[in-house]
């Protein structure tokens, strides 16, 4: 499986939302906070209660190295279920990054760890500690299911989640769909002529 992470961190998230017709994308208000993150990793979920944040710190305690903590905050915006501290330790930790359905604090803070951060938004309120959620479990992330185990990978242009079982073969088909790609742009922008045949095919 380390391998087959390692290929997906050097494929665009969106060859993999092709190779998997587009059914586990999380929703597009699930941003990353740099514009030229990308990042690939198992899945270690949290579910939260909304404004209560404490079993975040346990979740990446029991995440393993190279993991990505994925968080299900129900979209709750007004309090920020990360800021910066908590982030740095996921990074001291060895997590590859954290996708949060709700939002974050420290925004300065954050973009300066340069670490992969996925989230709807910033606020400026902190969330209480009173320990209510679930760590490891099938979550909801992004209107999405994820499990612990399932693989992440996002960049600029979203968060996609592969099913563990999938791996190989989303990995295969995403490859695939790149060399596709790159074999039509050879062909197609050599030229004005080429870019209009295709055009009018396109349209035939």
């Amino acid at each position: 499986m380390t391998e087959v992470i390692k290929e997906f961190a050097r494929i665009p998230a969106t060859a993999v939302s092709d190779a998997l017709n587009g059914l586990t994308n999380m929703e597009q208000s699930i941003k990353p906070l740099k514009r030229d993150t990308h990042t690939a990793g198992r899945a270690y979920t949290v579910k939260l209660r909304a404004a209560d944040n404490k079993l975040v710190m346990k979740g990446i305690k029991e995440a393993q190295e190279g993991d990505i903590l994925v968080i299900d905050a129900k979209g709750y915006m007004e309090n920020a279920s990360c800021g910066d501290f908590v982030i740095g330790v996921a990074k001291t930790m060895g997590l590859r990054g954290v996708v949060i359905d709700g939002a974050v604090r420290d925004m300065n803070g954050i973009l300066d760890l340069d670490f992969p951060v996925f989230c709807k938004g910033t606020t400026a309120a902190a969330s209480d500690k009173h320990g209510s959620g679930e760590t490891g479990i099938p979550i909801s992330c992004g209107s999405t299911v994820v499990r612990t185990g399932d693989i992440i990978v996002g960049d600029i242009d979203g968060v996609v989640v592969v099913p563990q079982e999938k791996a190989q073969d989303i990995l295969d088909k995403s490859k695939e769909k790149i060399i596709k790609d790159e074999e039509r742009e050879e062909k197609v922008l050599k030229s004005r002529e080429s870019a209009l045949e295709y055009i009018n095919k396109q349209l035939s």
